[in-house]
């Protein structure tokens, strides 16, 4: 390590807490924001209502394949910068930029154009035909998405490569531009020129465009690691170890879609045999409401992935200082800070469903919808605190070097459990079977994390630096 970061390893842990997980918080809530401004507002229009909302959730997991790919790259090409960096590897690191640049992009114009070729099939696979209204809005709603996918994607890709030349400030300014962009232009284009579903979404891209285009910007005046015409040229090797790199980063956010497909073709096949549901004017309102949940939880998890995210570099310099204590008291703040995250949050969705759930148009909707609702918040919900307990663990093994482990209770959570549970519960619950999959897995989850965690402990009390090298 240089000797500009030895503070890490003197200054009291909270304070370096605060000061390294405030940006990174800030930074994952404005990613955040996009799709969830844009369910708020088609929400609260009462000529999309709850159908609106169901083609938000229908498109939401396929925005989520981009980002995956994207920090696969950005987070990747971090990595490798900041080894590169370190072992004074200028060249090396310059090269990786260049090479991201040019994943990022090719990537961007093959996603985009397989979703422009299949995009029945892809709204169909993720339960977009519960009924026509819904279908039509999805339709709508993904075109014009999937125009601004190359944007996006370079935005988020570029974002951990500019934090990584020393522009943390920067990176983050640059996100809220966009999303600020987004939250003044849904309005006007949504409730004053009456566009709907295309307005949301031109919203949506005109935001992403604008953190490209100054993502673009810093690439071209970047501080340090300023990449040259000969490193756009393409490097197999390098690309190969940047992809291995961010494999981790791009597990985790694919597992989420695997998630929520299998949730919402669950939603579509028990809604249709639910008394009420089966209705084609309320077919759409349990995907509607679930999707509604999953954005209160996304802005739950954003913080508290960007808490245990921004303490990354504290973990590793002090782990690599061989300052085992310093990472226990660390670890130890850092999971009753996510406990006490997640009891504000199961404190919000149980004791004021209601008032959650006005933000997102209820008043313009049926009693169905409204029951529906508070019953989605109070059970989807309820084993909150250790669902942010189970995520603080999985990024905190990455951060000492345990990537496989983490990545694979990363997937039994989200795949294992959540899509198994999301597709067994179902049939002997119904409809609430949906419901109980997040709670359930959060819970086996935690006992598998339980047992990861007292080992942590265990191993940070023993000699030699047994947690990185035990990989």
């Amino acid at each position: 390590m240089e000797t500009g970061n030895q503070f890490l390893g003197t200054e009291r842990i909270g304070k370096l807490m605060r000061q390294y997980a405030i940006p990174c918080i800030i930074s994952l809530l404005v990613g955040a924001l996009y799709n969830i401004v844009d369910q708020i507002f088609i929400a609260n229009a009462s000529y999309l209502g709850s159908y609106g909302n169901a083609a938000n959730t229908v498109v939401f997991p396929l925005t989520v394949v981009a980002l995956a790919i994207a920090v696969m790259v950005g987070d990747g090409c971090c990595a490798f910068v900041s080894m590169a960096l370190g072992r004074k590897e200028l060249d090396k690191a310059k090269r990786s930029v260049g090479n991201a640049v040019v994943l990022t992009v090719a990537g961007s114009v093959i996603l985009t154009a397989l979703y422009l070729i299949f995009a029945s099939q892809i709204i169909a696979m993720f339960g977009g035909t519960v009924n026509d209204e819904t279908f039509h809005h999805s339709q709508e709603y993904f075109f014009y998405i999937t125009l601004g996918i190359p944007f996006y994607m370079f935005g988020q890709a570029m974002n951990p490569v500019i934090r990584a030349d020393g522009s943390p400030k920067f990176a983050m300014v640059s996100t809220l531009a966009g999303a600020v962009v987004n939250i003044i232009l849904d309005p006007i284009f949504i409730f004053c020129f009456k566009w709907g579903m295309m307005g949301a979404a031109v919203a949506t891209v005109i935001g992403q465009v604008v953190t490209a285009i100054l993502a673009i910007w810093y690439i071209v005046h970047m501080k340090i690691i300023k990449p040259s015409r000969k490193d756009f040229a393409l490097q197999w090797n390098i690309c190969g170890r940047m992809l291995l790199l961010g494999i981790t980063s791009f597990l985790s956010q694919i597992s989420l879609v695997a998630a929520m497909a299998a949730i919402n073709n669950m939603l579509r096949k028990y809604g249709a045999q639910d008394a009420v549901f089966k209705q084609e004017q309320y077919a759409q309102i349990p995907m509607a409401v679930v999707g509604i949940v999953m954005k209160f939880f996304q802005i739950v998890i954003s913080i508290v992935v960007g808490m245990a995210a921004g303490c990354i570099p504290i973990i590793g310099y002090n782990m690599g200082a061989e300052k085992k204590l310093r990472v226990k008291e660390l670890f130890t703040k850092l999971l009753v800070a996510e406990a006490i995250v997640g009891a504000v949050a199961f404190l919000l969705a149980e004791g004021f469903p209601h008032q959650l759930i006005a933000i997102f148009g209820a008043k313009n909707e049926s009693v169905y919808y409204t029951e529906f609702a508070i019953k989605a918040f109070r059970i989807y919900l309820c084993m909150m605190i250790l669902a942010c307990v189970n995520k603080a663990c999985f990024i905190f093994l990455q951060a000492v070097g345990k990537a496989l482990e983490s990545t694979l209770l990363s997937m039994f959570r989200e795949v294992v459990f959540g899509v198994g549970f999301a597709l067994l519960l179902p049939v002997f619950f119904g409809l609430d079977g949906v419901l109980y999959s997040m709670p359930v897995s959060d819970i086996l989850t935690f006992i598998i994390s339980a047992i990861i965690i007292v080992k942590t402990y265990r191993e940070l009390n023993t000699k030699g630096v047994q947690i990185i090298t035990g990989q």
